[in-house]
């Protein structure tokens, strides 16, 4: 999968609704470990970067996500609702106007991978997603 480098205040992206999809996708697919499996082993802030594979969207947007106990939520605005399993599995939606989206995926350690699909101003698209936690 490529790496996407630039990153945008997540005021910038919650401004621009073809971003907000992007936000949907807080997940990974790496096995957690012992440590990670406790309640609350994946707080903090996970900076999401964001490509898309199918669509007219726009793509490599860093995008911060937190994530308290069970609870994943917005670092920057824009409504969003999820949940991380003990697992690390996350199932994220997100939204803001029109445009809505949804991801999963695992997170483990500090690193994460996903999908997401959602319409964003209009045009359906989907793709992929990195975490990193900071």
């Amino acid at each position: 999968m490529a790496h996407f480098s630039r990153s945008l205040p997540s005021s910038t992206v919650f401004a621009r609704p073809c971003h907000l999809a992007l936000l949907a996708v807080l997940a990974t697919t790496a096995l957690p470990s012992t440590a990670d499996a406790r309640v609350g082993g994946y707080d903090g802030i996970w900076n999401v970067t964001f490509a898309t594979t199918r669509g007219n969207c726009s793509s490599g947007y860093s995008v911060p996500f937190t994530v308290t106990g069970s609870r994943v939520s917005s670092a920057g605005g824009g409504r969003v609702s999820g949940k991380v399993n003990r697992g690390g599995a996350v199932a994220v939606q997100v939204s803001v106007g029109a445009s809505h989206a949804s991801g999963g995926g695992r997170l483990a350690g500090v690193n994460g991978t996903g999908s997401w699909k959602g319409i964003i101003s209009g045009d359906r698209c989907s793709g992929t997603w990195q975490a990193t936690r900071t």
